[in-house]
């Protein structure tokens, strides 16, 4: 084969591997706004979109090196038209309103605590009280709570603070230094998962704010039970694991996407402006992170700053727990702090009242 006939080859293979890349990339950025019961191939795609932009980058680089400006065009166009994505994972710092960040306004917190690992002193509940005290926070929605390790060693420091509390599921609450109306509790079928809701008043203006927990995935807990049995020399095939991970995976990306359509027709039905927190255990754009959204107006989106990254299990840089408003509401602030009493970083949102 002649050096034209391999330059010819390797432009060839190139301009399909383009191709294809692009094709899969759109493909992604629309994955989200379909269910994922018989689309899963769609749905998986929404996962691997940042690998899909970098590839794209790649290549820009190497149409560029290459001086084809034509064929350039191709992933310049398709990055372009993934910015909204990246939007949901960083937010340029110069565009942050650092006079709107200082006014005074009604600061929210979501907090993924991870039944306090369990302890059972109360102290990692206090120090996270601590943290919201630090924070000025007004409302607190946490995930996974425990109250063994919450309200029956910490009651009174945490009344003290937060005078107001409401109960969902065990594993849910919501403080408020505000008066709670009412609330309630939403359960989800065929998972131990749940969502609440509580009507807050805010000197006379009353709030509906929604604490989420959506179905996991599934994989660490697979991959901890397959870690067990190679541990104990059982000699489990290689295809029976990768089974098994991927039957977890889509089975909680099927129950979250149930869960999200019920938060939403709840969401639809408040009469009063809603704010939502929670962790949906899931990645922006996905059918879950679509759905839950509707028309509110993600905060960070709106008023956040620099890369956005909550879950810390595992070293995953992933973004997963959120706070979402009502368009009615205005958003000042937007941040996450990188406490380490769980394998989620609490996020803080601050609002104009």
């Amino acid at each position: 084969m002649g050096k034209l006939a391999v330059y010819r080859y390797v432009a060839m293979m190139f301009l399909v591997i383009q191709v294809v890349v692009s094709i899969f990339t759109f493909v992604a950025l629309f994955g989200g706004n379909v269910t994922p019961v018989g689309n899963s191939a769609r749905a998986m795609l929404v996962y691997v979109l940042p690998l899909l932009i970098l590839a794209n980058v790649v290549l820009i680089v190497y149409w560029a090196v290459r001086r084809r400006w034509l064929l350039l065009a191709i992933p310049v166009i398709t990055v372009a038209c993934c910015v909204p994505y990246m939007g949901t994972m960083y937010q340029v710092p110069f565009f942050h309103d650092e006079d709107a960040a200082r006014q005074n306004g009604l600061k929210i917190a979501s907090y993924n605590v991870a039944m306090f690992n369990r302890e059972t002193s109360g102290f990692m509940a206090q120090d996270i009280l601590a943290e919201m005290r630090s924070q000025n926070v007004d409302i607190l929605c946490m995930q996974e709570y425990n109250e063994s390790s919450g309200d029956k060693k910490n009651s009174d420091s945490y009344k003290e603070y937060f005078p107001y509390m409401a109960k969902g599921r065990d594993d849910m609450v919501i403080y408020s230094r505000y008066p709670i109306n009412q609330h309630k509790t939403m359960l989800f079928e065929e998972t131990n998962n749940s969502a609440m809701w509580a009507d807050i008043d805010v000197k006379g203006n009353e709030y509906r704010v929604f604490n989420v927990h959506l179905e996991t995935t599934g994989i660490n807990r697979t991959l901890r039970k397959a870690g067990k049995l190679a541990a104990q020399n059982y000699n489990v095939p290689t295809n029976r694991v990768l089974d098994a991970i991927y039957g977890n995976y889509m089975m909680g990306m099927y129950f979250r996407a149930g869960q999200a359509i019920q938060v939403a027709n709840e969401v639809r039905k408040s009469a009063n402006p809603v704010l939502l927190c929670g962790d949906f255990n899931d990645v922006p754009y996905s059918f879950v992170y679509n759905t839950v959204l509707g028309d509110m107006v993600d905060g960070f989106r709106e008023c956040g700053k620099g890369w956005m990254s909550t879950f810390r299990g595992g070293k995953k840089a992933v973004r997963i727990d959120y706070i979402f408003h009502d368009q009615s509401i205005k958003g000042l602030d937007y941040y996450k702090t990188d406490i380490t009493y769980s394998d989620h970083y609490p996020v803080f949102m601050k609002i104009a009242i």
